[in-house]
């Protein structure tokens, strides 16, 4: 029997680190992201995410944000980090997106999409479905 979670485009072939203004009172370790108390967030290689969602293209000005938020998102919806932490991993993505040359214009959009529309992905209630095949 094998255990799967569908839903995912893309996976991290090394590991990838960024300092972020999050402070969490432990570390917090999880199977592939981990974020310790100074806010060194750090995805381990075979991370998979979805990429940019929504109404969107995937181009590579995009990625580096997506993966970071997905990940911020996936600490939230574990409740490891508070729900508050939402607007900062929104901002966080498109201040990447600017940093990987995102025109104004589409980073104004990706934020309100984010801000608007991704709430449900931090649900609690949103944690990816595990599959089996007998």
């Amino acid at each position: 029997m094998i255990k799967y979670r569908a839903g995912y485009k893309y996976q991290l072939a090394e590991g990838y680190k960024l300092q972020t203004e999050l402070y969490p009172p432990v570390d917090i370790d999880n199977e592939f992201i981990h974020l310790d108390i100074n806010g060194l967030l750090y995805i381990e290689s075979g991370y998979a995410w979805d990429g940019p969602s929504g109404p969107t293209v995937d181009t590579k000005n995009f990625m580096e944000g997506s993966l970071v938020h997905d990940a911020l998102y996936q600490l939230i919806r574990k409740q490891d980090l508070p729900q508050s932490a939402r607007e900062y991993a929104d901002k966080l993505l498109v201040k990447i997106c600017k940093d990987k040359g995102m025109s104004s214009c589409r980073r104004w959009w990706v934020y309100k999409g984010v801000r608007g529309g991704a709430g449900f992905a931090a649900s609690p209630k949103n944690v990816k479905k595990v599959f089996e095949v007998l």
